[in-house]
């Protein structure tokens, strides 16, 4: 992990939820815990995301890279993950959108932070859409 993400993910557990920096002011940052899908490690990730119901939406633009985000192949793998939102901690399930469901929820991502239409943009790949669900405690 480097050392940007480890700030982020301290300065959103010391302070609730709540990061500065880039991330200021922004109510939509989430970290996931998922597991590895190599080593076997657990992996924590912050991401932004957006809301759907009680479901959460994550995107694995990568910044519009031409490769997948860790955490992508991660959820592949074992779609099981613990979601830190706020001060609030659950185990989730992660499933991909495709189709018409996959573009609503990505114009959905673009509507609160416009730099994920540059990011498909920028790669030949689909970017993929992923939706957590809450599991039952």
């Amino acid at each position: 992990m480097n050392a940007f993400n480890e700030n982020v993910i301290e300065e959103f557990r010391a302070n609730g939820g709540k990061v500065g920096g880039p991330f200021e002011g922004n109510a939509n940052l989430v970290l996931i815990t998922t597991t590895g899908a190599k080593s076997g490690r657990a992996v924590t990730s912050p991401l932004v995301y957006v809301s759907d119901g009680d479901r959460i939406v994550l995107i694995a633009s990568n910044g519009g890279a031409d490769k997948h985000p860790a955490w992508y192949h991660n959820l592949r793998a074992n779609p099981e993950l613990t979601v830190e939102l706020g001060t609030e901690t659950y185990t989730g399930k992660a499933e991909f959108a495709s189709g018409e469901q996959r573009a609503e929820l990505y114009d959905r991502m673009v509507a609160i932070m416009p730099q994920f239409d540059d990011y498909r943009r920028n790669t030949t790949r689909e970017i993929p859409v992923a939706v957590v669900h809450r599991q039952p405690a």
